[in-house]
């Protein structure tokens, strides 16, 4: 249960410490005692042992990200690519005409102009998975300001190789804990990958709507089935 406000401190401290309960509940309800009573499993003592709101939270946002790029979008977009790269390939022998400013230019094939947007989907998945490799690295271990204060020695190590063997995903301890807790640069990376593959999408999307148009009266040069009559 998480009765928070949407409003709060930046390093997400109410969110963990509400957590931290909730883990500390469930553990003491599996263990028969009284829900609240913090005994036998302390939201602090126990459930929050070795870390802080200030490593706890990038590291979950990294994981989180990591996690949904990696099983979701690239996937995904993987699919398009490959199914435009097809369609690319197939109507390579079509020549229709080129434009500048909605005017005729000169002719290209369908399937060269096709090949732009796979071209512009290839790079989107680099630069996602170039960013993807900053969120592997976790602030973990690095407690309130990144010196790992209160903490054993190899807990930053032994709790990323976990994390990597319970997702699948080689997620590794930060070399430097300070810029993990002071900053998110893997988060703006990949937040600005994913600004510029957006939009790519909207452009592919934009002009596969415009190259549809008609057909009597516009343009008429892809024939889109029909998601409705009229």
């Amino acid at each position: 249960y998480f009765p928070l406000r949407i409003g709060q401190t930046g390093s997400g401290t109410q969110t963990n410490m509400n957590s931290n309960e909730v883990i500390a509940n469930r553990a003491i309800e599996m263990a028969g005692g009284v829900l609240g009573s913090k005994t036998p499993v302390h939201p602090n003592d126990h459930v929050n042992m070795s870390q802080s709101s200030n490593d706890t939270f990038p590291t979950a946002m990294h994981i989180a990200a990591a996690e949904e790029v990696r099983h979701q979008l690239l996937p995904s977009i993987e699919a398009l690519k490959d199914a435009l790269a097809e369609k690319s390939a197939q109507w390579n022998g079509i020549v229709k005409i080129g434009r500048t400013h909605l005017m005729d230019a000169v002719p290209l094939t369908l399937g060269q102009e096709v090949s732009g947007w796979v071209a512009q989907l290839e790079m989107g998945i680099t630069r996602c998975e170039t960013a993807w490799e900053e969120l592997l690295e976790l602030a973990l271990g690095g407690t309130a300001v990144g010196t790992g204060l209160n903490t054993h020695p190899d807990f930053a190590a032994l709790v990323a190789d976990a994390i990597a063997r319970r997702t699948d995903l080689p997620f590794r301890s930060a070399d430097n804990k300070f810029s993990q807790l002071a900053a998110h640069d893997a988060v703006v990376s990949m937040s600005g990958a994913l600004n510029s593959l957006a939009v790519a999408l909207m452009k592919i999307a934009n002009d596969i709507r415009w190259l549809g148009g008609g057909p009597r009266c516009g343009h008429g040069e892809l024939s889109l089935p029909a998601n409705e009559p009229g």
